[in-house]
């Protein structure tokens, strides 16, 4: 039996969801540990236990393992964005793909999945196109700016982020010097007063497009527009154009980092980007994918799995502001994306007007729900949220009979259970391809394709 706060030795053997090492006690406990790697031997800090599995952090590095390597950034033990910068890449991919083929035999109950090998990124610093900057106070009660602290909302002090965008470190220094110029206060989650919450930016990798906004807990920033004459400057020097300030307006007491309402203070409130020959308006509130370069290889993944001659009618269930919808819609015969967020619906359908797609068409709502109303589907696309695809909606999907389904996933676990559900309503898993969309991370994208027997 193991205490909070005991110190144990531990051999860690593989990785969790999150990056974080595996290892288990003589007794058989799993013990999660944040910073370990397969390989690792140990001296664990147990900070949480359960009945059968605990958490803990490295205390001491016994004999490290074969893969570990200096991390690119100075904080990444610190800071809970990056879990696997201690880990060289090679093994990364080897890690991320063993953990989509574990899930998929375990979980899916799939004997030897047609795996492929995982595709991994050339670019393995500065490659997220978006980055969400939480504001805190040092102890002078200076403004800083960084990514939490692991397992907590304190702030660890970094604008530099060695994957992201490295114009955001002008941007984010000349954010927290106009703070204390002009003493616009912190925002402060425990009393609920303070004004910034948030530094959020959009780079936009193919057309050089920029934005800044700043999250407010309140309705104004006060001389906003001087900020975005210095945000100006500053892009225009990184040989960037800046095109966009916007606040976000958040009021509510809650850990979700944007609010509903967005103003824009200069320029337009969106940026424009390209995925493949298709350009795409993002607003602040938009889903975009994070990873321009990576993304590319995954709709290109996507497209082969889908097998289009022109011919085909295609459904993009959780379609976003269109994505997918566009980049299949050149190689088939009509694509209807399915949205349940009409918000994201509107995008959709702007994004088709400013490529002069026409045999694309988005509707808002429950894929279940639209379903009688569309024509029958020769290829069904789903690019569901972490949780994976809704129960009903994978009834919509076996009764409509697509003879083809690609199946996007970010997260294994729920890809294999729905997997699991689409084999046994009739279809048989042929390809499974990963996919670094997340360097460094412990996540992963998957693509699958499954046909009708």
């Amino acid at each position: 039996m193991i205490n909070k706060n005991d110190e144990i030795e531990l051999s860690i053997e593989s990785m969790g969801n999150e990056g974080e090492g595996i290892g288990h006690t003589g007794d058989g406990m799993t013990v999660f540990v944040s910073g370990a790697i397969p390989g690792d031997r140990i001296i664990a800090h147990i900070i949480k236990f359960k009945k059968t599995y605990a958490y803990a952090i490295v205390s001491k590095i016994i004999s490290p393992s074969e893969h570990r390597v200096e991390p690119l950034c100075p904080v990444s033990g610190k800071c809970g964005g990056c879990t696997l910068q201690h880990m060289a890449y090679d093994e990364q991919l080897k890690q991320k793909e063993g953990k989509v083929r574990d899930c998929i035999e375990r979980i899916g109950g799939i004997k030897n999945p047609p795996m492929e090998p995982i595709v991994g990124a050339e670019r393995l610093k500065n490659y997220r196109n978006k980055a969400q900057f939480p504001v805190g106070t040092d102890r002078e009660g200076k403004p800083v700016s960084g990514f939490y602290r692991r397992h907590s909302h304190d702030v660890v002090n970094m604008p530099d982020c060695c994957i992201q965008a490295s114009v955001n470190k002008p941007i984010v220094e000349a954010v927290l010097t106009f703070m204390e110029e002009r003493k616009v206060p912190v925002y402060n989650e425990e009393t609920g007063k303070g004004l910034i919450r948030h530094i959020f930016t959009r780079v936009g990798f193919a057309t050089k497009e920029v934005m800044a906004c700043i999250v407010i807990n309140g309705e104004d920033l006060k001389e906003a527009s001087d900020l975005a004459v210095i945000l100006k400057d500053i892009v225009e020097a990184e040989g960037l154009t800046f095109v966009s300030l916007c606040l976000n307006i958040n009021k509510k007491n809650t850990n979700v980092i944007l609010g509903d309402k967005v103003k824009c203070i200069w320029g337009r409130p969106y940026i424009e980007d390209k995925i493949g020959d298709v350009t795409y308006r993002i607003s602040p509130l938009s889903f975009y994918q994070v990873n321009p370069e990576q993304t590319v290889k995954l709709y290109n993944l996507a497209l082969e799995y889908a097998g289009l001659t022109g011919n085909e009618v295609v459904w993009d269930l959780y379609c976003g502001i269109g994505t997918i919808s566009l980049f299949l819609a050149r190689h088939a015969k009509e694509v209807y994306g399915v949205e349940i967020v009409p918000e994201a619906i509107e995008d959709a359908k702007e994004n088709a007007n400013l490529n002069g797609i026409d045999n694309a068409k988005f509707q808002a709502g429950a894929a279940e729900d639209l379903a009688p109303s569309l024509p029958c589907p020769d290829v069904i696309v789903v690019d569901p949220p972490r949780k994976g695809c809704d129960e009903k909606l994978l009834e919509t999907i076996l009764k409509n009979a697509p003879g083809r389904i690609v199946y996007v996933s970010c997260d294994p676990a729920t890809l294999a259970r729905d997997l699991k559900i689409l084999i046994a309503g009739g279809y048989e898993l042929k390809h499974v391809r990963p996919v670094d969309q997340f360097i460094h991370s412990g996540h992963i994208e998957t693509v699958c394709q499954l046909e009708r027997t």
